[in-house]
């Protein structure tokens, strides 16, 4: 077999050419990220030739990742923070005016949006939650986007994580109780105060997790629902009795809710531009499956479906719902990007956002099914190397952050560069990822350093089992919760790997929890205290700091880098400090890389680029690979 030629750091992580198409609601234009001054920035064309294609922003710093289009074909509006600290601002563009400078319309210091909406109801308006008055808690405002005169629609009483606009003015909240449960309420403005609907059991709704959406009559609220069974399936709330209406489900999947910050999603639900009515649902497994539930969209999805053998990613229409751009997600060929009018039958290929990457030179990654010591299936995703015979490889673990999220089929620059560097890759759904059924999920309640790390042992002795992996050769590479399964792996299961990777990972699972932001306080109950521990109960805090690999650092020898950014709001720079000083104290080699402009995982090209050329240096060293093979130890 013959080996693919081998794929610089700089081809794989480097910026796409282009990347986040979409189309303007008047079906006129056309916007993507592209680079400029080697920072993501948005662009924008005619929708039938990108001849008069221009940038229209213009941020030096640090690369654009979301935009909006307005009501108004004349704006656009994005967001922006500073240096990864998650302080997002709002910001309009003049479309029409080149020299109009970009306007900040929530250029309050400190202050984070943490949603946005443009509600069709209200043209020429943005509705934002807003933590202006103060930092754990965010009012309801919306500006006007041409004065940028901002008006508070609803001032938070204490408890609301979550605001909804409803068609006919009415807001409603999303509440979390001292239990973790999480109530549905109306806002009260006369009164100013919150009148309960209903309440949802908070095991069943993890926080962040399901989709909350208001229906397009005013009436009710879409919500992802697991009452009364293990998959989550969409139903409709009624905001006067709270009564549960099932919308749609699917008879083996569950809801596609984690595969948003990998391909884009806002939701697992495709709604209507213009109206806001329902159009289809995204359900995942394997694969994604979506399950049309407006019989116009089912001929428009058969239509884009058929455009790729990838599944259908970033979607976007205009507001006639004729016109459509989409890309699609796939493990070799990355958000192909495609052109569709729905009315001619026309269409074309936008863009490859990385035409350098031969799809056929890349590793096919293909589920699997590991069945855990207890008897619970996990299921995985395999990678192996092309041109090598899949035999006693060295190995990469390669772990999920969340952990409320999950790994899924699509291209993963990750995988693909170590692939393509001769090791085997393995990615696993352990206990208390999310999309297998709230069951799977909660086992994961107590199993931190437990079950949860079990799982994954588990799976190092299934690949080694089947001859793929060489168990001497094995490492651990992970980010956030993934850096903190990479740092238990090597103190808890000491002679398990040789050689692990913690990018901004925990090392002290109650200091991280006393260190977050303000702003990610409240939602604790519902998740971090209810799986893992309440810092403020001494027997929890104690049981936590077991838990913690920063407690044993003394059975560390396992070779590590660890990779953080220094201004991460979620797991601060001292989790990475002090474990790296404490095993330098134990003598343990540490390598160490430390960027000042970054948050919570890098953005900027030049700073992941040295992230990976330093982790491809230090697997090949202690695990071999691709140029530096080492003979199995079997």
């Amino acid at each position: 077999m013959a080996l693919p030629e081998l794929i610089t750091i700089e081809e794989l992580f480097g910026s796409p050419e282009r990347t986040r198409a979409s189309i303007s609601p008047d079906g006129t234009r056309i916007a993507w990220l592209a680079p400029w001054k080697n920072r993501l920035n948005v662009w924008v064309s005619s929708v039938d030739s990108d001849t008069d294609a221009r940038c229209v922003t213009a941020d030096e710093t640090r690369s654009v990742i979301s935009y909006y289009w307005t009501d108004d074909p004349r704006r656009l509006l994005y967001t922006q923070d500073t240096d990864g600290d998650e302080n997002w601002h709002v910001h309009r563009v003049d479309l029409e005016d080149p020299d109009a400078p970009v306007v900040d319309l929530t250029p309050f210091p400190g202050t984070k949006v943490l949603e946005l909406d443009l509600p069709a109801e209200r043209p020429g308006k943005v509705i934002v939650q807003l933590n202006a008055r103060k930092p754990e808690e965010f009012d309801l405002a919306e500006i006007d986007i041409v004065t940028g005169e901002l008006a508070v629609l609803a001032q938070n009483p204490g408890h609301v994580y979550g605001w909804l606009w409803g068609a006919d003015g009415e807001l409603f909240a999303r509440t979390l109780t001292e239990e973790g449960d999480f109530a549905l309420s109306r806002w009260n403005a006369t009164a100013g105060e919150l009148e309960l609907i209903t309440t949802f059991d908070g095991a069943d709704y993890p926080v962040g997790i399901n989709p909350f959406e208001m229906a397009p009559d005013g009436a009710g609220v879409w919500i992802g629902s697991t009452r009364g069974t293990d998959l989550t399936r969409v139903v409709r709330v009624d905001l006067t009795t709270g009564a549960e209406t099932e919308v749609d489900s699917h008879p083996t999947l569950d809801l596609d809710g984690s595969r948003r910050a990998v391909a884009g999603l806002s939701s697992p639900l495709i709604r209507n531009r213009r109206t806001g009515a329902l159009l289809g649902v995204r359900y995942l497994g394997e694969r994604q499956e979506i399950r049309p539930v407006d019989p116009g969209f089912a001929a428009v999805l058969r239509n884009l479906e058929a455009l790729s053998d990838g599944d259908l990613g970033e979607l976007s229409s205009d507001d006639s719902g004729q016109r459509w751009v989409a890309n699609f997600v796939h493990d070799r060929d990355p958000e192909v990007t495609y052109y569709y009018d729905h009315i001619t039958g026309e269409s074309r290929l936008l863009f490859r956002p990385y035409p350098h990457l031969a799809p056929d030179t890349m590793a096919p990654t293909r589920p699997v099914t590991i069945t855990a010591r207890d008897g619970l299936a996990l299921p995985s995703y395999l990678t192996l190397p092309v041109g090598i015979e899949p035999s006693a490889l060295p190995m990469v673990l390669l772990v999920h952050g969340g952990p409320w999220f999950r790994d899924s089929w699509g291209f993963d620059p990750e995988v693909q560069m170590l692939a393509n560097r001769g090791y085997a890759v393995l990615q696993v759904n352990f206990r208390g990822s999310i999309g297998y059924g709230k069951s799977h999920t909660q086992a994961a309640i107590g199993e931190f350093a437990g079950a949860m790390h079990d799982d994954l042992i588990d799976a190092v002795d299934w690949a080694v089992a089947q001859g793929y992996a060489d168990p001497g050769r094995i490492g651990i590479f992970g980010g956030s919760y993934g850096g903190y399964a990479a740092l238990v792996g090597i103190s808890f299961t000491p002679d398990r790997f040789a050689a692990a990777i913690d990018y901004v990972g925990m090392s002290n699972l109650a200091n991280v929890m006393r260190s977050l932001p303000p702003f990610l306080q409240p939602a604790l109950v519902a998740n971090w205290f209810r799986y893992v521990g309440n810092p403020a109960d001494p027997d929890q805090e104690a049981d936590m700091l077991a838990r913690s690999p920063i407690s044993r650092v003394g059975h560390i020898r396992t070779p590590l880098l660890v990779v953080q950014g220094a201004n991460d709001p979620r797991v601060v720079k001292a989790e990475s400090d002090n474990i790296v000083a404490a095993l330098r104290e134990h003598g343990v080699e540490v390598e160490y890389m430390v960027k000042d402009d970054e948050g919570h995982g890098f953005l900027n090209p030049e700073n992941r680029i040295d992230m990976y050329r330093a982790a491809e240096r230090f697997l090949r060293r202690h695990l071999g690979g691709r140029h530096g093979l080492l003979e199995p130890t079997m």
